[in-house]
This record gives structure tokens, sequence and C-alpha cells, in this order.
């Protein structure tokens, strides 16, 4: 074996004993992201950017009852809300019937040979105008904003006394504009529902849309009140009877499709952007669908959750310093696999949409690269050396 050859693996294996001791590698050898002491460093300094907070049971149970979301049931009436009366817009069918003789309104020829006992007469649909009043011969303008249809009729018939012979009215409406629920976003079909004095649920306006064209563990169903805005996973709605509340008037049912995901990095069975539910899942769900951490690879100290959070979901203390325009802190959550209750805390974390799951790679782990790159690089010399002979 040449001289130079020889000095080669010597100072190989004299860098390898010294890595052991140290067990770091060269800052040139390549790694899958910054290591566990690297993170905690960098967040410890007085001008870091971002707050390191170590997952404990307190922190888990606080983040999950922030983010527990506001059931349909506490915001909004349980009770069927009251179809308000007739409005502009509606269209309505008033018929009048007169006792015999007919005195104002005549009935049909074919009515009067067949001898009926009363003569009814229907008049062409009228639409309620923008001032809230229909038009009716011999009555003159009725307003009917915001009266039903059964105080309608008896308005018309205390009109036309001593003209109509003992006239009897019925109103129907035809098509109803103002009571109305909208329906719209991932549906079948976009729909504008009346409302009845039934009482129509939030699942009775999806069904007349034709009902959802995604996949019903990925939807979230919003409903709008006035200025209020409330949404709900759907499977939440279909399991709890008491999500499925009675809408009002005005209305707006809008179907979101949110394909939420998070990404997982580092020394995680799959490196890649992983979705989940509407419902939501834990960081315990997380790492098992990332193909959890790798053995040979990963440092079991040294698993973070990267999450820019909500100023109320943090303390005073943690949001004092560098914020995001929108007004979000810059948030790493650190887990100690190595400790049996941070397996029970993952499963209370709720993961959020854009979360970020890195799994720090054991010191190890990069000497083992060190070590690799050193061998092929001698082997690579030898195998020089022996063609030059």
């Amino acid at each position: 074996m040449p001289d130079r050859l020889r000095r080669l693996i010597g100072a190989g294996i004299l860098a390898a004993a010294g890595l052991a001791g140290c067990a770091a590698p060269p800052k040139w050898v390549a790694g899958s992201g910054p290591s566990r002491e690297q993170v905690s460093a960098a967040a410890s300094q007085a001008s870091a950017t971002v707050r390191l907070i170590d997952l404990t049971d307190a922190v888990a149970r606080r983040l999950g009852g922030l983010q527990e979301p506001m059931l349909f049931s506490q915001q909004l009436p349980a009770s069927a809300v009251s179809v308000q009366g007739i409005g502009p817009g509606d269209a309505l069918e008033v018929s009048v019937w007169e006792a015999p003789p007919a005195l104002l309104f005549v009935g049909s020829p074919l009515e009067a040979r067949a001898g009926a006992r009363s003569s009814a007469t229907t008049f062409s649909e009228q639409m309620v105008s923008a001032e809230g009043s229909i038009e009716i011969p011999f009555a003159g303008t009725i307003a009917v904003a915001g009266k039903s249809p059964q105080g309608i009729g008896a308005e018309i018939a205390s009109r036309l006394v001593g003209r109509a012979n003992k006239p009897q009215v019925l109103v129907r409406v035809t098509r109803n504009a103002t009571a109305n629920v909208t329906v719209v976003g991932e549906v079948v079909q976009s729909v504008r529902m009346p409302l009845t004095a039934r009482g129509e649920r939030l699942l009775d306006a999806i069904a007349s849309a034709g009902g959802v064209r995604q996949p019903v563990g990925k939807v979230t169903v919003q409903i709008t009140r006035g200025e209020r805005v409330l949404a709900l996973p759907l499977d939440k709605v279909i399991q709890s009877p008491r999500e499925n509340v009675p809408l009002a008037p005005g209305d707006v049912v809008t179907v979101l499709f949110q394909p939420l995901s998070f990404t997982a990095l580092g020394a995680t069975g799959q490196n890649a952007e992983i979705a989940f539910e509407a419902q939501g899942i834990s960081l315990a769900q997380a790492l098992a669908r990332a193909g959890g951490v790798q053995d040979a690879r990963s440092d079991a100290r040294g698993v973070f959750v990267f999450r820019f959070e909500d100023a109320a979901s943090v303390t005073d203390e943690q949001r004092a310093g560098p914020t995001t325009p929108d007004g979000k802190v810059p948030v790493v959550y650190r887990v100690d696999l190595t400790d049996p209750a941070s397996f029970l805390v993952a499963q209370s974390f709720p993961m959020r949409n854009r979360d970020v799951v890195y799994v720090a790679n054991a010191p190890s782990a990069e000497l083992q690269k060190f070590l690799n790159i050193l061998t092929a690089s001698i082997f690579s010399v030898q195998g020089l050396t022996s063609l030059g002979k």
C-alpha cells in the first residue's frame, strides 16, 4: 500500500475517532435540517423571532380548548324559527267565494247549470309590490307586508262585505321570495330553498341542493346569519342531531371544501404534505400518517411543530416579541418522545392547517453520514491507486 494512501486512511480513522467523541460531523456534511440543539439555541436567543414552547399536558389542553369550534346549538336557537309574513316579491293567488245568489262575482256558466251552491272567482297571480301591497278588484289596495295569508284573506273579505254575498276569501302563496335560505359552495346545485311553517333544518337545505360534491369528512358547513358567521365540520352536524339547527329567513349556507394539510420533514417515514379531515387530527395521528419517526435516524428528543399561532393562544410572555403583519405569533412546540407521558400529550395536541412537523436527526446519524462519505472517499482513492499500478 502506498504511503500516501496509508496516511489518508490513518487520517480518516483519527477523524472518525474524534467525531465519535463529540458526536458532531463537520458543517459541510449535508443534513435534512437543523439539529435539536440548533433549534433550541435559535429560539433561546434574545433576538429570536420564534418562541420555543415545551409541549406539556397543560399546553395541549389549553390549545385544545381554544380550538374547539363554537357549536351551532350554542349560538343559534334550537327551536324552529317562525317564518315571517308576506313580503315584497312574494306572489299570491287570491280566490273569493260568494254564497248564492252571487251579487258581485259571477261564476262560470258551467257552475250555474250545475246548480253550484256558491260562486268562486280566482284572480290572476299577483306579486307583492315594493311597497308591500296588492290590488284586488272592488277591495282596492291591500297592504300585505308582514301579514299571514289568513290575515290578508280576512281583510279582503271585510272590504267586500256589502258588495259580495257572504264573501269568503282564500289567499295562497304561490312563490316565496322573502322567506328563503341560500345554499352555495360545494353542492351539486346552488339553490334558494323556501322556508315553510314546518321549520326546515340545516341538512334539509343541503339535501335540497343535491348534497355535497366532496367527501363528507373534508367538508365544512358555514351558516351566515346577519353579521354572524359560524362553521362546523359536516361530520359533526351529521353525528350530532343538536347541530342540525333550524334555519331562518335570509340565512346563507355555504358548503366549503377545505383540504387541510400539514407538512412532515426530517427523520420521518416520509417527507410530504399530508392531508387530514376537517374535524382535525392530533399530533400522534400526524406522526403516524407521516410514517412515524425513523429509529435509525431520528432524535426522539427533537420533535418539533412549527406554527403561526393566534395571539390569544399564547401567554403574555410568549406574545412579547416580533409578530407577522397579520398579528400571528411564530411558535415552535418541542416534544420529547423519550418521555412516555409525551405520547399521551401528543394524543391531545390538535394539529392545524399548514403546520410543519419536523423531526431532527440524531447526532449519530449525522456522524454515520460523515463516516460513509469518508469511507467512500478512501476506497475511491484506493481504487485509483490500484488502477495506476
